[in-house]
């Protein structure tokens, strides 16, 4: 609804990109387009353990193009898309991105990866390149031209922990993730967000990644520590083998858990016998009940049929840093770094969860606590319009 008026989709994206022009996008990396395009590098798994959200990462990127180019484009360019593979060693993701850089003469980048990739790529683009960090992440990058838009722990956690606090009286809490930045982070922060709630952690641990992780002991230990709620931050099939090991062990009876990447792939992973008391807290689900996102889904459904790949929040991810970073452009008139960066400082961009504003390179949005009913979620909780907590100049 723009000043108070039923408007279409395509007028609402128009009015959010602020014209210009792209044209729908190549499935794969091309290597000769016409100089006039607006060249987009958008790096997904492919491969590795998160090759699970490839098909809807590149549906959703395919999807954002489409609805940018109906809606004038950018800088009065068509715009082309480069998938690269996120999926792959950081250092290999780092080449990738100066070929893009370099060779391909990209002129932004979009990514949807684990942190250790999103470092290496802001290592070898050196901001001259904007760059868009689409995910979930543990906050804290402040890296010239570089602008995130998912969700940091403060969103996630510090009103998920205060809602359990006040609403089921939890008291103590077991923590547990992947062994790598992410958690690690996210976790510091949660202990913060715990001890300001009046609880206590009785125990924390991080398993490598492993397709053959089978978690009994790390669930035998949070039974003899028997905390009230289980923080999980683990990833793709670790995340599901845990989840499916804590209901073998009946723990899901009488210990809630609450997950910061628990999407619909995995909780299919999971299944219905296994979800007993399982939340996860998001900025995205895709049985979200707005007009943003009634009207995504409507789209990706159109386009790719009622058995594409389920829409999840890694792939919306997708969709919304490419419309951000059109919108962002076009409000800039230039991929200056400088101009960019003072036009993003309160720039609100409309995206499947909802209006997003960035604020020191990072969104405020809503966020959604949502409880497991079986392979679906339901919606428990929505907190407004919550800050990221970063303070990036």
């Amino acid at each position: 609804m723009l000043n108070g008026k039923k408007t279409s989709r395509r007028t609402v994206l128009k009015a959010t990109l602020g014209g210009a022009a792209l044209a729908a996008a190549p499935g794969l990396i091309k290597y000769a387009n016409a100089a006039s395009d607006f060249k987009i590098g958008l790096f997904i798994p492919l491969s590795g353990p998160a090759a699970l959200f490839g098909p809807s990462a590149k549906n959703c990127g395919e999807l954002a193009i489409d609805e940018v180019n109906k809606s004038g484009g950018v800088l009065g360019r068509q715009a082309k898309l480069y998938i690269a593979d996120a999926g792959v060693p950081p250092a290999e993701a780092a080449k990738s991105a100066v070929r893009l850089m370099l060779r391909d003469k990209v002129d932004l980048i979009v990514g949807n990866h684990d942190s250790a990739v999103r470092q290496a790529i802001v290592g070898a683009v050196k901001g001259k390149i904007p760059y868009v960090y689409s995910p979930v992440y543990e906050g804290g990058e402040c890296s010239p031209n570089v602008f995130m838009l998912g969700e940091t722990p403060q969103q996630q956690l510090m009103p998920a922990i205060d809602h359990f606090a006040k609403t089921k009286g939890v008291k103590s809490y077991y923590l547990i993730g992947n062994d790598y930045v992410w958690p690690r982070v996210t976790n510091k922060l949660a202990k913060k967000y715990i001890a300001a709630a009046g609880g206590n952690v009785v125990g924390e641990e991080y398993i490598p990644f492993g397709p053959a992780n089978k978690f009994e002991s790390a669930v035998t230990r949070i039974k003899s520590a028997k905390p009230d709620l289980v923080v999980i931050t683990l990833v793709g099939g670790d995340n599901v083998n845990f989840n499916r090991t804590f209901a073998e062990f009946g723990l899901d009876k009488n210990i809630s858990r609450v997950a910061s990447l628990l999407e619909e792939n995995t909780l299919m992973g999971v299944g219905a016998e296994s979800s007993g008391n399982l939340y996860s807290s998001m900025a995205y689900f895709a049985n979200i009940e707005s007009a943003e996102n009634k009207a995504f889904v409507s789209s990706y459904k159109a386009k790719f049929g009622a058995k594409a790949p389920v829409l999840n929040t890694l792939a919306e991810s997708n969709y919304a840093g490419i419309i951000f970073g059109a919108a962002l452009t076009n409000k800039t008139g230039s991929t200056n770094a400088a101009k960019l960066a003072a036009t993003a400082e309160g720039l609100t961009v409309s995206t499947p969860t909802g209006a997003v504003t960035m604020r020191n390179r990072h969104t405020d949005k809503n966020m959604y606590l949502a409880k497991c009913n079986g392979t679906q979620f339901k919606i428990a909780k929505v907190f407004n319009k919550v800050p990221s907590g970063q303070t990036c100049t």
